[in-house]
């Protein structure tokens, strides 16, 4: 049986403006070192399948920018979504194309824009949720044991005792939590990180949307017969225009009985916000992280970027100063969160330059 990669490529970071745009999201940005994140992905995900069983799915704007980021994989498993229909489409989507080149195959799904250290054991981790699936009918999830009382992801309650070596039944879900409730999920032991990848057969994924979300799951079937014929872009635009946009959390693993997780032993990021960067960034004695030609006085536990211009920052702590040649963010650490709603401001007053 088969493994293919999917890389969701989708998103739009709006978290990261003013370097996240429209036609250069966070996956395409150079957030740390000298590669894209996407780029980090692929490399990562290439050491267990092989390039034309990697199928990465965007959207329109952003397609051939990742075929030239990604010239390895094959031009044709670039595809691109019509229009943005949340991850549980996207998963749709990519297992309708593998089952046309498969009747059964195994499924490994990743985000585009996450980093993860401690490559070796990331693939290990992997390869033992593909060899669960592969010979139980499961849907596995990969979670990572929480480090802080972390309120920006979501957390998944699994069962103590496990159901073979590393490998969980899960009890709940949960979505991002208040301090609180972060804080007791921390000293409770039993939740962890909802990393957002998962691993499973076609088959199985099938069988779960034809319970819990049959009109996706037709949706699904119209889809498959029009694969590799000329009508296909005008057939799935029309398949996502009578679709709910929803994610695969809510339209299937909170509802299905038959989910389970693998622990992720290695270091994981979802590289969420502003303030994730800078945690993430090497430091000063000051704990400022520095990119660019700035000159700063005064300023502790900071994260600063501006590599385009000149900037002078003085007598401020835990800042976020993103400066760019067309625009300029200055918030809180604390605040990071809020940067969306930037991109909503600028939509509302038709300040499309800035998007």
């Amino acid at each position: 049986m088969n493994v293919y990669t999917v890389i969701m490529a989708g998103g739009i970071g709006a978290r990261f403006w003013p370097r996240s745009r429209e036609k250069k999201p966070k996956q395409l940005l150079k957030l740390f070192g000298e590669k894209t994140l996407i780029r980090y992905t692929y490399e990562r995900m290439s050491k267990l399948t092989p390039d034309d069983k990697i199928l990465v799915i965007t959207n329109s704007l952003h397609r051939s920018a990742i075929i030239e980021e990604l010239p390895e994989v094959p031009k044709n498993n670039v595809i691109a979504e019509p229009f943005g229909k949340n991850t549980a489409a996207c998963i749709a989507l990519a297992c309708s194309i593998i089952k046309s080149k498969e009747l059964d195959a195994i499924m490994v799904i990743v985000p585009s824009d996450h980093l993860i250290s401690k490559e070796e054991v990331f693939l290990k981790n992997i390869k033992e949720a593909i060899e669960y699936v592969k010979h139980n009918n499961a849907l596995a999830t990969i979670g990572i044991s929480p480090t802080r009382p972390e309120t920006g992801y979501g957390y998944i309650q699994i069962d103590e005792k496990p159901l073979q070596d590393n490998v969980y039944k899960v009890l709940t879900f949960a979505e991002k939590p208040n301090y609180d409730t972060a804080l007791r999920f921390l000293q409770s032991g039993d939740f962890l990180w909802n990393s957002g990848m998962f691993v499973w057969k076609v088959s199985t994924i099938e069988d779960q949307f034809k319970i819990h979300m049959p009109d996706l799951y037709d949706g699904m079937r119209v889809l498959q017969k029009a694969i590799d014929t000329p009508n296909f872009e005008s057939v799935l635009t029309d398949v996502y225009g009578r679709l709910k946009s929803i994610s695969i959390d809510y339209g299937v693993m909170e509802k299905s009985s038959i989910v389970c997780l693998i622990k992720g032993e290695f270091v994981w990021s979802d590289v969420g916000t502003w303030s994730e960067v800078y945690n993430l960034s090497s430091k000063d004695e000051e704990g400022n992280a520095i990119i660019g030609d700035v000159f700063a006085q005064n300023v502790k536990n900071s994260y600063i970027y501006s590599p385009k211009k000149f900037s002078a920052v003085i007598g401020v702590d835990n800042l976020i100063v993103v400066n760019t040649a067309e625009a300029l963010l200055i918030c809180s650490k604390d605040k990071s969160q809020d940067v969306k709603n930037v991109i909503e401001y600028l939509k509302i007053k038709k300040l499309a330059q800035y998007l």
